[in-house]
């Protein structure tokens, strides 16, 4: 073992890979490479996610990568929706093969009982080759044929065995339409068969170098995926190795960087189902258990949160009336005078950057 962290040095670590310390010059692609994605079940958060960390981001950057296909919009880690740079999504689908058929166990198990699934895929493959289809479509053209089944059930059997894109506006800014889906394959066209597919060793290494160091229980929670202890093992002489202050074993790179426990830390609104996070099994290095309910929300929303000094200390959210957004921010303890100025002065800085209308007036609000 090469020491112990602390978790003041973890938690810099961490943001220091999530560009959480200071705002990088980056293009989208280039961010969401090295983020290893981001969680984008709802539209707008990962639009923030970049504001967050990337100086000068505008909307239409992320609007144009995603129709330009670089940056591709489906399910992949933890079986939700990311956005992966293309060929990270071709590369890393087929190893999250297993994630996705977790997804059909339940209430999706016994509506399939006693189905062939194959030939469920096939002809789901075969509808969606005619043309992009949204879910919903999707399992009522399946239906046609299993009449006795849920089209719910049905479509979510393709979606589960087949990469499937959510072709934009779909995860555009503020667009909440269904999303049409595409083979991964067929989105992408002919540049798609030359991305090399990856590998869980080296799915392994992408995720240390953004959210390192780590437990092998990180990396699970993270992916979804099981078996990390044998691809450690392998990549164990190429690693470093340190020890948590609950002694747990710590996997990094060598040289990823990690900077001290006393380097500053800026006030930052992270948002939310941000990938900083999910993407940990052990989230002390981030926040207070104690704090875990009131951004972890029983019906699974995870609530945007205020960052001070490195360390979840509170929440936002954007509240619009009529010609009028006011960032409501709601600590967890008091905040100083400086911290309080220092958050006010960002929620402002994420009014102007979501702005909706010319003369929208804005405001910020403390509970």
């Amino acid at each position: 073992m090469a020491g112990v962290m602390s978790q003041r040095a973890l938690n810099r670590a961490t943001l220091a890979r999530q560009m959480l310390l200071a705002r990088r010059k980056a293009t989208v692609t280039q961010a969401v490479e090295k983020l290893a994605g981001l969680q984008a079940q709802a539209p707008n958060p990962p639009y923030i996610g970049l504001w967050s960390r990337l100086e000068g981001f505008r909307r239409e950057q992320l609007t144009d990568a995603l129709e330009t296909r670089r940056i591709v919009r489906m399910s992949t880690l933890r079986a939700t929706l990311h956005l992966l740079a293309a060929p990270d999504a071709v590369a890393w689908r087929p190893l999250l093969e297993p994630v996705h058929q977790r997804g059909l166990a339940g209430e999706h198990a016994r509506a399939l009982e006693g189905i062939d699934r194959a030939a469920v895929v096939k002809a789901g493959w075969a509808l969606l080759r005619e043309g992009p289809l949204t879910a919903s479509e999707l399992g009522q053209a399946l239906a046609a044929r299993w009449k006795d089944r849920a089209p719910a059930s049905l479509a979510a059997l393709v979606r589960n065995n087949v990469p499937l894109a959510h072709l934009p506006p779909a995860g555009t800014w503020n667009s909440h339409r269904s999303a049409r889906l595409q083979p991964l394959g067929e989105w992408l066209g002919a540049p798609a068969a030359d991305m090399a597919p990856a590998t869980q060793d080296g799915l392994l290494l992408r995720y240390l170098a953004a959210f390192g160091p780590a437990t092998l229980a990180d990396a699970g929670a993270w992916s979804g995926l099981t078996g990390w202890k044998a691809v450690a093992e392998r990549l164990r002489p190429q690693l470093r190795m340190f020890t948590g202050e609950a002694g747990q074993e710590l996997f990094d790179l060598p040289r990823a960087p990690r900077p001290g426990p006393d380097v500053p830390a800026p006030p930052r609104l992270v948002a939310e189902w941000d990938n900083l996070l999910l993407a940990h099994a052990d989230r002390s290095r981030l926040m207070s258990e104690a704090h875990r309910a009131r951004v972890f929300t029983a019906n699974g929303i995870v609530r945007g949160t205020v960052l001070l000094d490195g360390f979840v200390a509170g929440t936002w959210k954007i509240e619009r009336a009529k010609n009028a957004a006011t960032v409501v921010l709601e600590p967890f303890a008091r905040w100083s005078k400086a911290d309080r100025l220092g958050v006010q002065e960002e929620a402002m800085r994420l009014l102007a950057f979501a702005a909706d209308g010319a003369g929208e007036r804005h405001g910020v609000r403390v509970l």
